[in-house]
């Protein structure tokens, strides 16, 4: 649906080694050198750099399964991401609808879904 999300980021650093991590969780590749672009298929996520970034977006990556989820969530904390809502199921959403949250560095609400049945 959509061709490419740009996030602005106030450390770039910090942003490539949380990016870097939720997104090999989820079988995206880095497609910039320095780190700072994830895709695969025709979508991608750019990250660039501002120090007035405000921060509060959310982005939701789809995952293949639910396993993939648990592995964004866990690779995410271990990155420094803040957990903002444990893998699991979110019938208010969707019947299927199996989700997790991270907050990222910047202050963005970023979400791995898998719309699959168990």
């Amino acid at each position: 649906m959509y061709d490419h999300v740009g996030l602005k980021v106030r450390d770039t650093g910090a942003a490539v080694r949380f990016y870097g991590a939720v997104m090999g969780a989820l079988g995206h590749r880095p497609i910039a050198e320095d780190g700072t672009g994830y895709g695969s298929g025709d979508a991608a996520l750019w990250l660039s750099e501002d120090s007035t970034a405000p921060g509060g977006a959310h982005v939701a990556f789809r995952a293949a399964d639910h396993e993939a989820v648990r592995r964004f969530h866990a690779a995410g904390l271990a990155a420094g991401g803040k957990d903002n809502g444990a893998p699991g199921p979110r019938p208010n959403y969707g019947p299927t609808y199996y989700a997790a949250f991270l907050i990222d560095p910047d202050g963005n609400n970023v979400e791995a879904v898998c719309l699959k049945a168990a």
